[in-house]
C-alpha cells in the first residue's frame, strides 16, 4: 500500500500564498471596480435628476359689492396673480350675464374713480381677499361708433336741405329764386368738414377699445345733428341773402376755411404718429409742413384749425346759426384745449411750459 504523501510544510505554505493572493487580487479588482463606478456616477452625466418642487400659485378671490347697499354681489374666485381687471369682468359677466364687461364699473373705495381693464389684478391686492364696488354705467357705445354716428348725421342733413325737399320749402318758391354761389360753396365746405372727420375716425386716429355710456353718444348727436338743420335750412332757404361784402368776403373766408381744414388734417396725422420711434414719450414737434408749426405756439393746434375753420364758415356763409354755433365751438374746445394743456404740463413740462392751449395770443 502507497501512502498519500503530505506536503512539506514550505509547500503548503507557497500554496496558501499562491491561494491567498488570487483571493486578494479578486477583491481588489471588485473594489477598484466598484470605486470607478462611483467615480462616473458623481461626474454628472449618468446622475438621477433631482426631483422638481412644484411652486405654489396664490389665487385672489374678488368679492364684488354694490356700490349703494354694499350687499355682497357674488364672489369671483381662483383669479391669477396675472389677470387684469378685464378679465375679471369677463369672469363677473358670467355669474351675472345682465352685466356685460363694458358697462361694468369696479371701484376701491365708493367714491373712488373707476379703475382701468388694463390694471393687473395684483397691484389691487392686500391679501388673498379683493374687495371691489360695482356700479352698473348703463348701456354702453364703443367710440368708434360714437364718433361715425355723430358725424354722419350732419353730412346727411345738410344734403336733404340742399335739395331743397317740398316738405320743407315751398316748391314755387324754390322754383323761381336763383341760388347764389356762395349756397353751393357752402354745402362743399360743410360736406367737406364732415367727410373729413369720418375719414380720420376710420384711418387715422387711434380710439381706445374703451366705451362711453349711450347717454353721451345721444347728446352728441342732438347737439351736432340739431344746429345742422338749424344752419342748413337758413343758408339753403331760397329767400337767403348772399353776404354783404359780395366774392370778395367769400373768396377769402372759403380760402382760411380750406387752409384751417387741411391745418387740422395734417395736425392729426401729426398726434397719431407722435409715438411711433420707440423712444421716450415727447412732445409732438413740428415738421418741414407748414401747417405743424402751429406746435410753437399752442399744445393743441387741432382745436384752434377747428375753431378757425367755423368762424371762416361763418364769414362766408354771414347767417346768425352759424355765428351761434361757432361761439358754442368756441367755448368748446377752449375747454377741452384748457384740461389737456394741463396734462401736457405733467408730462412734458419744459416743452409746453411757454405755450398756450389753443390760441397763441393769450398764454
Amino acid at each position: 500500500m502507497h501512502r498519500r504523501q503530505k506536503p512539506s510544510a514550505p509547500e503548503h505554505k507557497r500554496d496558501l500564498a499562491a491561494h491567498g493572493g488570487a483571493l486578494s487580487m479578486s477583491q481588489n479588482d471588485t473594489r477598484s471596480f466598484f470605486n470607478f463606478s462611483q467615480l462616473v456616477l458623481s461626474a454628472g452625466h449618468i446622475k438621477s435628476p433631482p426631483v422638481l418642487k412644484h411652486s405654489k400659485i396664490t389665487y385672489f378671490e374678488v368679492e364684488i359689492l354694490d356700490v349703494q347697499s354694499k350687499k355682497q354681489i357674488c364672489i369671483v374666485d381662483k383669479v391669477p396673480p396675472s389677470s387684469t381687471l378685464l378679465d375679471v369682468k369677463h369672469k363677473f359677466h358670467k355669474a351675472c350675464p345682465q352685466w356685460y364687461p363694458s358697462r361694468v364699473g369696479l371701484q376701491l373705495e365708493r367714491n373712488g374713480p373707476y379703475l382701468k381693464d388694463s390694471i393687473n389684478i395684483q397691484s389691487l391686492a392686500v391679501s388673498s381677499i379683493i374687495t371691489l364696488y360695482f356700479t352698473d354705467l348703463g348701456q354702453q357705445v364703443g367710440w368708434t361708433t360714437f364718433f361715425l354716428t355723430e358725424y354722419t348725421g350732419p353730412l346727411l342733413i345738410y344734403l336733404l336741405f340742399y335739395i331743397r325737399l317740398s316738405t320743407i320749402y315751398d316748391q314755387v318758391e324754390s322754383t323761381k329764386n336763383f341760388r347764389h354761389p356762395v349756397v353751393h360753396l357752402a354745402c362743399f365746405c360743410h360736406c367737406l368738414h364732415y367727410i373729413r372727420h369720418l375719414l380720420e375716425t376710420l384711418f387715422v386716429h387711434k380710439l381706445s377699445e374703451g366705451h362711453t355710456p349711450l347717454k353721451n353718444m345721444i347728446k352728441g348727436c342732438a347737439f351736432y345733428w340739431g344746429f345742422t338743420s338749424w344752419i342748413a335750412y337758413y343758408i339753403n332757404h331760397p329767400r337767403y341773402t348772399p353776404p354783404s361784402f359780395g366774392h370778395r368776403q367769400v373768396s377769402f373766408a372759403a380760402l382760411a376755411f380750406l387752409m384751417c381744414e387741411a391745418g387740422n388734417h395734417f395736425i392729426n396725422v401729426t398726434l397719431a404718429h407722435q409715438n411711433h420711434s420707440g423712444l421716450k414719450a415727447c412732445f409732438p414737434s413740428p415738421t418741414y409742413n407748414p401747417f405743424t408749426w402751429l406746435f410753437l405756439l399752442v399744445s393743441c393746434p387741432n382745436y384752434t384749425y377747428e375753431v378757425g375753420s367755423w368762424i371762416s364758415f361763418t364769414v362766408m356763409t354771414q347767417t346768425l346759426p352759424v355765428g351761434i354755433f361757432a361761439f358754442l365751438m368756441v367755448i368748446q374746445m377752449s375747454l377741452w384745449a384748457q384740461k389737456k394743456h394741463k396734462l401736457y404740463l405733467k408730462r412734458f413740462y419744459p416743452e409746453v411750459r411757454r405755450k398756450a392751449a389753443m390760441i397763441p395770443i393769450i398764454f
